[in-house]
């Protein structure tokens, strides 16, 4: 039989470890491309045969998304594989009936199918969309099993913007590591925090080769996912976050609703800041859905160094990137600090962004008078500076994971603003947690 021809559509993440899973190794297939969208500077390259295997010497391009159609009928292609996360129902089956038109399958592939089996108990700590607060719900979580006593390895969802071959297996437990790695703001963002409070974590492209390393050095590993995409390890505690900041997303938002139906754990997150409504509607749907999931209520109170810099002041406020562009968030802990500490005006970047910083703005039109860190490269960190030093304001709030003025100049007046998970029902993720190592962690310790 002639093989099937398969087209991944990605965003330099899952579509690759959905390859490496199920395709690599798959004699009755042929991946004559990938697509890329989301992130930026991923297309034109390739998915290079030293992580494509024997099969693909030549490696496996990689195109713009809105090059589909010409490449389903270009290419022959018999099947498309939908692989990125964070895009609304209503845009998963828009592609699916651009696919199907085209003559192609469209196909999304189960949970479970690319989920590698660990040698040690695994937390998956997952969400509905970008900027729920699982990354904060991930260090309260590794913090927890530390405080136990127990070797902890977070592995964080890849976000390989560089060199692929020299990104197959990173480690990460110095600040040092970073700048080895040539970290992007995003992967600081992501990494950093984990590092500052003892965590070794690790990232890259191989999730198998990833895997193996981790568990020589862990009693447990803790998945810290990406955008809202379900773990890549088979999960022995499912831990999903929603957020009453975008209520209604938690079913209606691909593959977040899914992760709320393989949820143990629910973490209704932020109900410091949301509303009644909202935190009412996203329980509702959640119990739903999911009656058997516990559901644990927690707070993301802000932290601010120096509040006198804000009060009265006309501010700029940077958020995380992703956050405000593809998790069409409105605002952050950035805005956040802004209305507590009585800033006089939240002044609107758009006039002023230069660059990929403009161009941003333009492909993401809804992000408002914020600015998205991004940092995909030095070229975009470069415009994020300048584009800082021409916004006509009196201080700079910077709500972003790590402290932005680490990797660029901020010449601005600037304060830093933090925040953290905390649980405000019982049981919290402490009380869950002990059930956790007394079910898996102690029968190891047995053995």
């Amino acid at each position: 039989m002639a093989k099937a021809r398969i087209l991944i559509m990605g965003a330099a993440g899952r579509d690759f470890h959905n390859f490496n899973t199920l395709y690599r190794k798959n004699r009755g297939v042929e991946v004559v491309a990938f697509t890329a969208t989301q992130i930026p500077n991923i297309e034109g390259r390739k998915y290079p045969a030293k992580l494509a295997g024997p099969a693909y010497p030549r490696g496996i391009p990689i195109f713009p998304e809105s090059d589909l159609p010409r490449l389903i009928r270009k290419l022959k292609v018999d099947q498309v594989i939908f692989s990125y996360s964070d895009v609304s129902f209503p845009y998963v089956m828009g592609k699916a009936s651009l696919v199907n038109a085209c003559g192609a399958d469209f196909i999304l592939l189960g949970a479970e199918k690319t989920m590698l089996r660990s040698k040690v108990p695994v937390i998956a700590v997952v969400a509905v969309r970008t900027g729920s607060g699982k990354s904060q719900t991930s260090r309260r979580v590794c913090g927890y099993l530390r405080s136990q006593g127990k070797r902890v390895v977070a592995v964080r969802h890849p976000m390989p913007y560089g060199d692929l071959v020299k990104q197959k297996v990173q480690r990460y437990a110095s600040i040092q590591d970073l700048l080895t790695h040539k970290c992007t703001v995003e992967e600081m963002e992501e990494y950093e925090p984990h590092i500052v409070e003892g965590t070794i974590i690790y990232a890259g492209v191989d999730y198998e080769a990833i895997l193996r390393q981790a568990e020589k050095e862990a009693d447990v590993i803790v998945w810290d996912g990406g955008n809202n995409d379900t773990s890549f390890y088979k999960p022995d505690l499912t831990i999903t976050v929603v957020d009453p900041h975008r209520p209604g997303h938690e079913i209606s938002y691909y593959p977040g609703a899914t992760n709320v139906r393989l949820a143990d754990v629910i973490v209704v997150n932020k109900v410091d800041s949301a509303t009644k409504e909202g935190i009412d509607t996203v329980v509702a749907h959640v119990q739903s859905i999911n009656p058997g999931a516990t559901v644990v209520y927690a707070a993301s109170p802000i932290t601010v160094e120096d509040p006198s810099i804000i009060a009265g002041k006309r501010v700029l406020v940077i958020e995380d990137g992703p956050t405000l562009t593809h998790g069409e968030m409105k605002y952050g802990a950035g805005v956040l600090a802004a209305r507590q500490f009585g800033a006089a005006e939240v002044i609107d970047p758009r006039p002023y962004a230069v660059g990929t910083i403009a161009a941003t703005f333009k492909k993401y039109p809804a992000t408002g008078a914020l600015l998205p860190a991004m940092g995909y490269g030095q070229e975009q960190m470069n415009d994020l500076q300048a584009t800082i030093e021409q916004v006509p304001c009196d201080a700079v709030v910077i709500g972003t994971p790590i402290d932005l003025r680490r990797v660029i100049t901020i010449s601005k007046p600037s304060v830093r603003v933090t925040y953290t998970l905390q649980e405000t029902t019982k049981p919290d993720l402490g009380d869950l947690l002990d059930g956790f190592i007394a079910r898996y962690l102690s029968k190891r310790r047995k053995k």
